[in-house]
């Protein structure tokens, strides 16, 4: 199943993209795509009425924004050097143990939505992702293999980062990583069964159509199912939370010289399976003067 939701923020509706381009509208059977969704078996209820009723729900209104295919969850997680190659980019050690660190809830936004650079930036990046979202609580799991039955689905996540508020303002990353909008997602969720071979999907980003970042999960350091399984050693995921795996090699940060992102630039990226996005990046003084 791909998992969609759709209209103005914070007032999105819940809905499935079924096929290409066909859209159905799940909220006169279904809240939201949030943690009690998941919670309570939402997928295994969802799954059912596709599979009886989905010929009679409606459409979803032609020209409708699309927005994350979740709720705002109640924390992202993000893993940091999670990619060989963009670890040797970076001109460090590959990581012994993943390398944690915490993303606002609030930055997650639509993936066609408008992404705004800061007041005060001169290094916004990008990075694209593999986001994972918790299906059922995980909470000290005995093994990797404990956690797939723990995952919901995948969708990409694209971990916008300011790279002078991260690593030049001292303390941890969290505040170069938390700046509004900094997380568009979607434009689906995909159920652990739409995707064939998780350990080799291909990863795109482009800048103004010139291709930054090409890369593949098969060189992702720490697969998914051991992420949830570690985390779940020190905080309990929950239903709803999101997790971003890290990203491969070509963020600006790694150029010769750095590259940044600057008002008016159009920000592409996709991941197999998982569709695309699509952002302006805008001046956030110039939308919130």
């Amino acid at each position: 199943m791909k998992l969609i939701r759709f209209g103005q923020p914070r007032k999105e509706k819940p809905g499935v993209e079924i096929a290409e381009g066909v859209r159905k509208d799940c909220s006169a059977l279904f809240e939201d795509w949030d943690a009690e969704f998941f919670a309570k078996d939402g997928l295994r209820r969802l799954a059912a009425t596709l599979e009886s009723h989905s010929h009679a729900l409606p459409g979803v209104p032609a020209g409708a924004r699309i927005g994350p295919p979740i709720a705002r969850p109640g924390k992202v997680v993000c893993i940091g050097l999670n990619y060989s190659d963009h670890a040797a980019e970076s001109g460090m050690e590959v990581p012994k143990e993943p390398i944690v660190f915490l993303k606002a809830s609030n930055t997650v936004v639509g993936p066609y939505d408008d992404v705004l650079i800061p007041r005060g930036s001169t290094k916004t990046d990008w990075e694209v992702e593999l986001g994972v979202v918790i299906g059922k609580e995980a909470r000290y799991l005995n093994s990797p293999a404990d956690a797939d039955s723990r995952i919901a689905g995948y969708c990409i996540s694209h971990d916008v980062s300011e790279r002078a508020f991260q690593l030049e303002r001292g303390g941890q990353w969290t505040k170069g990583k938390s700046c509004d909008t900094f997380n568009p997602l979607g434009p689906w969720l995909a159920t652990r069964d739409e995707l064939d071979d998780l350990d080799n999907l291909a990863m795109s980003l482009h800048v103004n159509g010139r291709r930054m970042q090409w890369g593949s999960t098969g060189t992702m350091v720490f697969k998914p199912s051991v992420l949830v399984y570690y985390l779940s050693q020190f905080m309990t995921l929950e239903p709803g939370d999101l997790i971003s795996t890290g990203t491969p090699p070509g963020v600006g940060l790694g150029m010769k010289p750095p590259r940044y992102l600057c008002p008016g630039d159009v920000v592409e990226l996709s991941i197999d399976g998982l569709g695309s996005q699509r952002q302006t990046f805008k001046a956030e003084r110039e939308v919130r003067a």
